[in-house]
């Protein structure tokens, strides 16, 4: 089949995470310690009704809240101990690679190998997450010099959506000619975000960087490639998932460290949000590209639980997924925010044969939301 330059495709993925693996088992240990010690402290509280005892955790709390078994992270050994519970990363200096240039550059050989492609073929870098751990120098800057890439590159944050927004912008930054081909970077650094104190959240995250590679589909060299058939994006404003840390905290000394400078959110008001918003938004998306949402083949969602995934899949079906139809990684990564729909599509996407149908969701804070529908060249 012959394709017009105004055709572009998802030529690569790749995806990098840390060795280092938590299991609920380990989190809990270091938890329920912290706990005890927290209740002990507080007993004569406690005794006069005057607090609630904070609740231990568990492995199959987890699992059964979440579908998360283990997850990849930076560190160990800083969560871990009751005392500190927060991943040790030493600042580095400034001539050495970041830590998210470290994930976005191993995740982009990943991608690059697969397109076929070097560094220097690439003009566009997009490197997007749901928090960066510095504004400027951009770090898709320097991953742009790291690999040795021409054009122009720049940072982007939309929550989890981070994932597909610049998947749209790329796609229009080729069709209109000011790129020739992209390299779309999530370097999800989450475990420093977590409130390892908080038996909600404390076991959501993981770490891990993703990458993709977009091009005109006439230029593509790799055997493998999606066709990009259409893209949708859609934000509304809510704090229901939020994170208020940032350089402004130091201004307000009293409330530098507290808890809001971290991950929280109302989870049942996200849940009920939620899954008719990416349900309704998926299928309006598939149907306005005269696709019956029964030839879609496969969902790679974003996974930020397996509950979640499940319900918005059966509203999509009208029945209940099978994991070739929507794969479930989060019960290895744990939730990777903007990370989690690529990985998905970077290990379960081999198996479709030409002409096949998929969409990559994904959908967090802000709200924000956006799909790609691809088809298999």
């Amino acid at each position: 089949m012959l394709h017009d330059m105004s055709s572009t495709a998802i030529t690569g993925s790749g995806l990098f995470a840390p060795e280092a693996v938590i299991d609920n088992a380990e989190l809990c240990v270091a938890f329920n310690t912290y706990v005890r010690a927290e209740n002990e402290r507080n007993a004569a509280a406690i005794a006069a009704g005057e607090m609630e005892p904070l609740r231990e955790s568990s492995a199959e709390f987890i699992e059964k809240a979440s579908g998360i078994r283990v997850r990849h992270v930076q560190d160990r050994t800083g969560i871990l101990d009751p005392e500190r519970m927060c991943p040790n990363i030493p600042d580095r200096p400034d001539d050495e690679l970041s830590v998210q240039a470290e994930y976005a550059v191993n995740a982009a050989r990943d991608a690059l190998a697969a397109a076929e492609l070097e560094g220097k073929d690439i003009d566009l870098i997009i490197l997007a997450g749901s928090n960066l751990q510095r504004l400027y120098p951009a770090i898709s800057i320097e991953v742009q010099s790291a690999i040795g890439a021409g054009g122009f590159a720049f940072d982007l944050t939309v929550g989890c959506s981070s994932a597909t927004f610049p998947i749209q912008i790329a796609s229009d930054a080729i069709r209109s000619g000011s790129a020739t081909r992209a390299l779309l970077l999530n370097p999800e650094l989450m475990s420093p975000q977590v409130n390892y104190r908080d038996r909600d959240s404390h076991f959501i995250f993981g770490d891990a960087g993703t990458a993709i590679i977009v091009e005109a589909t006439a230029n593509r060299r790799s055997k493998v490639a999606f066709e990009i058939l259409g893209t949708r994006l859609h934000s509304r404003f809510s704090s229901n998932i939020r994170n208020n840390g940032g350089y402004v905290n130091r201004c307000d000394p009293d409330r530098r460290f507290a808890d809001d400078k971290l991950f929280y959110q109302q989870g049942r008001r996200v849940f009920k949000d939620i899954v008719p918003l990416a349900s309704d938004f998926i299928l309006d998306h598939i149907r306005s590209l005269r696709i019956d949402p029964e030839r879609v083949s496969r969902y790679w969602l974003h996974q930020a639980n397996i509950n979640m995934n499940q319900l918005i899949a059966k509203r999509l079906l009208g029945r209940p997924a099978t994991l070739k139809e929507a794969p479930i990684i989060i019960d290895e990564y744990a939730n990777t925010a903007s990370a989690g729909s690529i990985i998905a599509f970077h290990l379960h996407h081999a198996d479709l044969l030409p002409g096949e149908v998929g969409c990559i969701c994904s959908f967090g804070a802000g709200y924000s939301i956006g799909s790609v529908i691809i088809r298999r060249l």
